[in-house]
């Protein structure tokens, strides 16, 4: 029973998030996920914060192939994977994302979320160290926390640091070096070939959570183990389906055999959470056969992620460096930021505000993603918009 007390200190909890110009608002799509959305009731506006990075979220192909998996397969197993909730078409997958990344086998989960969080506590036990990147995405901090390893953060991309955490946990059985692929609050890249050392060096295994970069980083569009040169040094490779790869939902672990058959044995949210639907796996397995035909769709978005930058910084405003289509324009404060986003909207572009605690205390940014779909023109109508709201509010 909800208490008045403890309904009372919700509200005030709620009403300090919004005075501290904190509260997160979500905007009602009434259109599929695109370059253009309409947002409620209003006209089209330019989208430049969805993880649609290649387009495939409303694309034909991926559409054609869902409708046809709802005739074929059903709307849902209704089930877990090792009672009924296995289809030929969830095999199909696994083996497709393992030829697709380069790995010896894949489990897939119904989010990249439910595998992280199955990850750790699986394979890690107290005899072992977890060592993590102190930028990791929250679904990594929370794997670990359900794991009784010993646990060590180092510094963002700060191979001393690492080398030292590494030397610290030299006791333990097993020691595991977690990373995001790229963190994704900055579009920063890990130093993946400098992780890799370090973990060969102290016999050590690496997991990378690439779930913004599968489909579109490196040569092949196969993730930053490609991008950096490390593919087939990884150990685990976490992504989602729910980005790049036709923005629906579902996860997956890849990596090596051994790892894989245990996390089918003992990993919680496989055991215990329905499988995914069988519409989602055939549109992915569409989305691969997009990718595998051709590197298209990747090295647009790569040119419009380079235009995208230059255009924005020769406009004056501040951006993250690097060269991912997540752009930050930083803002520094919260309130600001949530006011800049909401002229944004109203000039026609569609671009959320983040700040504390996603970020850090006065780090507040706009944080944009580019997309294959988008136009020049679209980008440059963007930078345009932005350039307007930096002379209005001084940035």
């Amino acid at each position: 029973m909800l208490t008045p007390a403890f309904a009372e200190q919700l509200r005030a909890t709620l009403a300090g998030i919004d005075q501290a110009g904190l509260l997160k608002r979500e905007h009602v799509l009434t259109t599929p996920q695109r370059a253009r959305v309409e947002v409620g009731a209003g006209r089209p506006v330019l989208n430049l914060c969805a993880n649609n990075y290649l387009g495939l979220a409303d694309h034909p192909a991926v559409i054609a192939a869902a409708h046809a998996a709802l005739d074929r397969w059903g709307y849902g197993l209704a089930s877990v994977r090792f009672i009924c909730g296995t289809q030929a078409i969830h095999k199909e997958l696994e083996a497709r994302l393992s030829a697709f990344l380069g790995t010896e086998d894949t489990i897939l989960y119904s989010s990249c979320f439910d595998a992280n969080g199955g990850l750790f506590e699986t394979l890690l036990s107290a005899d072992d160290a977890v060592i993590s990147d102190e930028l990791n995405h929250a679904s990594i901090i929370d794997g670990i926390r359900l794991c009784k390893a010993q646990r060590l953060r180092y510094r963002s991309n700060d191979p001393a640091d690492l080398a030292a955490r590494l030397e610290e946990a030299a006791g333990a059985r097993v020691r595991l070096v977690a990373t995001d692929g790229v963190f994704s609050m900055d579009g920063t890249i890990a130093d993946l070939g400098g992780v890799c050392d370090l973990a060969e060096r102290h016999g050590a295994l690496v997991m990378v959570d690439d779930s913004h970069a599968v489909g579109f980083l490196g040569p092949r569009g196969r993730g930053t183990p490609e991008a950096c040169g490390v593919a087939g040094r990884v150990d685990l490779v976490t992504g989602t389906l729910g980005k790049a790869l036709g923005g629906a939902s579902g996860g997956y672990t890849s990596g090596r055999r051994e790892l894989i058959a245990l996390l089918r044995q003992r990993s919680r949210p496989y055991l215990f959470s329905n499988t995914l639907a069988p519409v989602v796996a055939a549109a992915s397995i569409a989305a691969l056969d997009i990718l595998d035909r051709s590197t298209e769709l990747r090295d647009r978005l790569e040119a419009n992620t380079r235009f995208f930058r230059a255009e924005l910084t020769r406009a004056g405003l501040t951006i993250k460096p690097g060269t991912h289509p997540i752009v930050p324009v930083m803002i520094g404060d919260a309130a600001l930021a949530q006011k800049v986003s909401a002229r944004l909207l109203e000039r026609g572009v569609y671009a959320v505000g983040f700040f504390f605690p996603v970020v850090p205390q006065g780090a507040a940014r706009i944080r944009t993603q580019v997309s294959a779909v988008h136009t020049r023109d679209d980008l440059a109508f963007a930078v345009e918009q932005f350039a307007a709201v930096r002379r209005e509010f001084e940035l």
